[in-house]
């Protein structure tokens, strides 16, 4: 059994030196596993178990679309660069000052909208998708309005009056533009229609998101036995990210030490880790497009007995949250159960220990909807994705939280991976 707290009588910056020579690790990632610490070499790559999204899928996924712009009375959706064009169509676009988009109307066929000069790579990219050849290209040079081209597409599909469905994150700039090219038409929430189907993930959107947030349990845990005394915050979040790569993905964790682990988000000062120091780590990696979220908090040593004590009210509050999770139930209550386990073990009132919701929806993005936030009246459906993490944060001494992903269930609710036992086990027996 290797030691956390050795890297085999070299110290722990000299093997992180080694560990970024280039190499061939068996994740592709970076440094060879003779140069990393015994846990990480000891890693191998998941990236087989992933099968990507297929174009069918994507097929689907603008039926719905459809479907949810009838029901909303919503004539046709402009999706620009960014998740819901990735999740929609397989496009990768980045969401510059130029404006490249996807529009889908309600009835008649999709048409993007791109510069002239980008007309190649954009139907190279139409090609692939579920979208397909044939699609209509309307581009643009450089010194015309593109929502010219939007009004003439709508136009001949018909589409002249009525409304027009922004996506959230199409900049100011662009439906704005878009509403004086289409005068006639009402801009109006596109969220209705894109959260209407990224909320609720089918059973490949599962089998995706619980490898993630395997492989970055599997990554924190290796990173885990591989920390030393005399490391800094920066050395330990090294660790975690080979162990990604040895993995076959991508990934990382922001890591708080001591004082610092009671800032939520952190803090950019420079930390050490030393014999009795508490971490909070909080990160994850995406697995074909789908994020994993988790957070674990433990010592380098032995824990004190007040730093015992708030982690099995943590523990208890996040339990009570996936406890109080089933269809119909508010998003707000969830959030409820949580707080009220922390409040009645004196870290209260309200925000004052527990100062964030409780949790996120996760999926393509690490944050998205729905909240499960104070007073949110969403009630919960079956395949809806979140983030369950309670924190308790104690300024001037520390903090813990615990993060786990997990999924809404016809009768409950699921966590992908096994919660945190305690701060002296912190990982217990991860699946394989």
């Amino acid at each position: 059994m290797v030691s956390r707290r050795s890297f085999v009588g070299s110290s722990s910056l000299a093997l992180l030196g080694a560990a970024c020579a280039p190499g061939t690790g068996e994740g592709g990632g970076v440094g060879q596993a003779g140069s990393l610490p015994p846990s990480i070499a000891a890693l191998t790559s998941m990236k087989s178990r992933a099968t990507p999204i297929s174009v069918d899928e994507r097929k689907a996924r603008i039926e719905k679309a459809r479907r949810l712009m009838v029901d909303n009375q919503i004539d046709a959706l402009i999706l620009a660069g960014g998740t819901s064009l990735v999740y929609f169509t397989g496009m990768n676009w980045g969401n510059s000052e130029r404006f490249t988009g996807v529009i889908i109307p309600a009835r008649g066929a999709p048409f993007i909208v791109t510069p002239k000069f980008e007309e190649e790579r954009t139907i190279e990219q139409v090609k692939l998708g579920p979208l397909g050849e044939g699609t209509d290209v309307l581009t643009w040079e450089e010194h015309e309005n593109p929502h010219v081209r939007v009004a003439q597409g709508l136009k001949s599909r018909g589409i002249v009056t009525g409304r027009l469905g922004i996506e959230e994150t199409v900049k100011w700039v662009f439906s704005d533009m878009a509403g004086q090219a289409l005068p006639a038409m009402r801009l109006t929430s596109g969220t209705p229609v894109t959260a209407g189907c990224r909320m609720l993930k089918d059973a490949h959107e599962l089998e995706l998101m619980k490898l993630a947030s395997l492989v970055t349990l599997k990554a924190y845990q290796a990173a885990y036995k591989a920390m030393n005394a005399g490391m800094t915050q920066n050395d330990f979040a090294q660790l975690v990210s080979l162990a990604h790569d040895r993995l076959g993905f991508s990934g990382g964790a922001g890591v708080q030490v001591g004082v610092w682990s009671a800032n939520p988000h952190g803090s950019i000062t420079p930390q050490t880790i030393e014999e009795g120091s508490i971490l909070l780590i909080d990160g994850g990696c995406r697995v074909e497009g789908y994020s994993s979220d988790l957070s674990r908090t433990f010592v380098l040593g032995k824990p004190t007995d007040r730093m015992k004590k708030v982690f099995d009210v943590e523990y208890a509050a996040q339990t009570a949250a996936l406890a109080a999770a089933r269809p119909g139930v508010p998003c707000g209550d969830i959030d409820a159960a949580a707080r009220k386990v922390i409040v009645d073990a004196g870290f209260g009132p309200g925000y004052t220990y527990f100062s964030h919701r409780v949790g996120h929806g996760l999926g393509m993005d690490g944050h998205e909807w729905p909240y499960l936030v104070k007073d949110n009246p969403l009630p919960l459906q079956p395949g809806m994705t979140f983030s369950d993490e309670p924190g308790i944060y104690i300024k001037g001494e520390f903090g813990v939280r615990l993060e786990d992903d997990w999924v809404v269930t016809e009768s409950g609710a699921e966590m992908f991976t096994p919660q945190s036992p305690s701060l002296e086990d912190p990982f217990g027996n991860v699946p394989a």
